[in-house]
């Protein structure tokens, strides 16, 4: 007679209805995991119906339990709307960095708490390390850097790390659509989901329907010099160098948004270089916080490299960030994640970019 292994733990798996989430299903149970698929509603459209869908056909199929949590008053709430004040504040904001920390894992959680799952786990691609020398967790990349989700981790707290459970993070995405292909999973070729879960379209139709009301302005160089008029502050992002519609013989890039005066500040390319950054208060991970200057690296992007820097604290738990080599500029409103090797250190938001 053959005896049957006794599960690991129960854990409560984020269920997307896509091809990551439902590969990470089935490496838990190899794993020796009681798997509970939970989808968490964000939404109520057809999108979130089919993908809802999706997630439980995939639970079926691997004969694990399927459940549904609503949490769409808290998406609305913690992500909706913040995403549009800060366009209107003329920021560039981030939303997926802080619906990790906001409003997946905590709803995630609250349903793992209910279900009796002692661990919860995502389809992100990243590793998850409790350090030898102070017992902290902390966020590590993925062992493919091109599918790394690191970044998109770094706000998340001791207690959601010290429960959670990465799969991916040393598999590549060619690697988890055949595993899915050879599982006869429905979802193996399913395309990738969009960046801004919750805009179908033209981000700028999407805010107009939020009641961020644009106005038209001037176009202006750094010393003021007028070049031009936009229809818009929102429709630019710091950094952009396409679509600003002044004619020059070398391109503009957009290297600042000035919502006082409405006026949306272009520059060469020498000008659209960051030098120093500041930021609010910083979720430290890998490290309690700092104690005086701090060598490390820093993502200032989701997609950027991580260029070497010096962090400075500052009073109330902000840093300044001091690159050493100038860097592609970045917008007030992103994350900038700092790392020291492979370690997630910590991140924050940005408030403030220097280009001198």
């Amino acid at each position: 007679m053959t005896q049957q292994r006794r599960p690991v733990g129960r854990v409560a798996l984020g269920m997307s209805g896509g091809v990551d989430s439902s590969v990470s299903a089935a490496l838990l149970m190899r794993a020796g995991y009681e798997v509970v698929g939970v989808t968490c509603r964000f939404q109520d459209n057809a999108a979130a119906d089919a993908a809802a869908a999706d997630a439980a056909s995939v639970c079926a199929v691997l004969g694990i339990a399927s459940v549904e949590r609503t949490c769409v008053a808290a998406f609305e709430r913690k992500v909706v709307e913040p995403f549009a004040a800060s366009y209107a504040n003329g920021l560039t904001p981030s939303p997926c960095v802080g619906c990790n920390a906001l409003c997946k894992l905590p709803g995630l959680m609250a349903a793992a708490d209910e279900l009796g799952c002692d661990r919860v786990a995502t389809g992100h691609y990243a590793r998850i390390a409790q350090l030898a020398d102070s017992g902290r967790f902390a966020v590590l990349t993925a062992l493919d850097a091109r599918k790394d989700q690191s970044y998109m981790l770094s706000l998340l707290s001791q207690e959601q790390l010290s429960r959670l459970v990465l799969p991916l993070g040393g598999m590549t995405k060619p690697e988890v659509r055949i595993l899915a292909s050879d599982l006869g999973l429905s979802v193996a070729e399913k395309p990738e989901s969009q960046d801004v879960c919750f805009i179908d379209g033209d981000y700028r139709e999407f805010l107009e329907q939020r009641g961020v009301v644009d106005k038209p302005g001037l176009v202006v160089d750094r010393a003021g010099v007028v070049l031009g008029r936009h229809e818009g502050l929102a429709g630019f992002t710091v950094g952009q160098r396409k679509g600003i519609g002044i004619a020059a013989a070398e391109p503009y890039f957009v290297v600042e948004k000035r919502v006082e005066t409405g006026e949306l500040v272009v520059g060469y390319a020498p000008e659209a270089q960051v030098v120093r950054v500041r930021m609010g208060r910083v979720n430290w991970q890998a490290i309690e916080g700092l104690e005086g200057l701090e060598d490390a690296t820093v993502k200032l992007r989701y997609r950027s490299t991580a260029a070497p820097c010096i962090i400075e604290p500052e009073p109330e738990g902000g840093v300044r960030v001091t690159l050493r080599s100038p860097q592609p500029t970045t917008a007030p409103g992103q994350f900038a994640v700092f790392y020291r090797g492979s370690t997630v250190l910590g991140g924050g938001m940005i408030e403030e970019v220097s280009s001198v």
